[in-house]
């Protein structure tokens, strides 16, 4: 385990997260905080850089109506962007940072940017989901 996996779990706690499943050997953790609205982010330590990933939502089907609303929404995040994994079926909020000089600021303000593009876009993400 590098110091640096050490230091991303105490900021987590610091920060009122729970970790909920820690893989030590791969440096990742799945944390949550409900009262944020975070539920399964997993966020992995893969020197140099940490990357922070929640699952939103699958798509059964695709179009470019979606598409091109993920990349309007993708300007009113603060921190991180809506992507979608090979297939552009799985749907997830995804942000990278540097490990080198991470501090616990700059781990809370992209934590921060999920929680304030969640809530402002809740009903928006949930109808999407629904026209599968």
């Amino acid at each position: 385990m590098t110091n640096n996996f050490s230091k991303v779990k105490d900021y987590l706690l610091e920060m009122e997260y729970t970790i909920i499943s820690e893989d030590s050997k791969e440096e990742l953790v799945i944390i949550e905080n409900l009262k944020s609205g975070i539920s399964n982010l997993i966020i992995d330590c893969e020197d140099p850089i940490l990357v922070l990933e929640l699952h939103l939502f699958d798509l059964e089907k695709t179009n470019e109506h979606i598409f091109l609303r993920f990349l309007q929404m993708n300007r009113e995040i603060i921190h991180g962007a809506i992507a979608v994994d090979e297939t552009g079926k799985k749907v997830i909020l995804r942000d990278t940072l540097q490990l080198e000089n991470l501090d616990m600021n700059e781990l809370q303000g992209s934590l921060n940017s999920f929680e304030v593009f969640l809530s402002e876009n809740a009903n928006e993400l949930i109808s999407i989901s629904k026209n599968k």
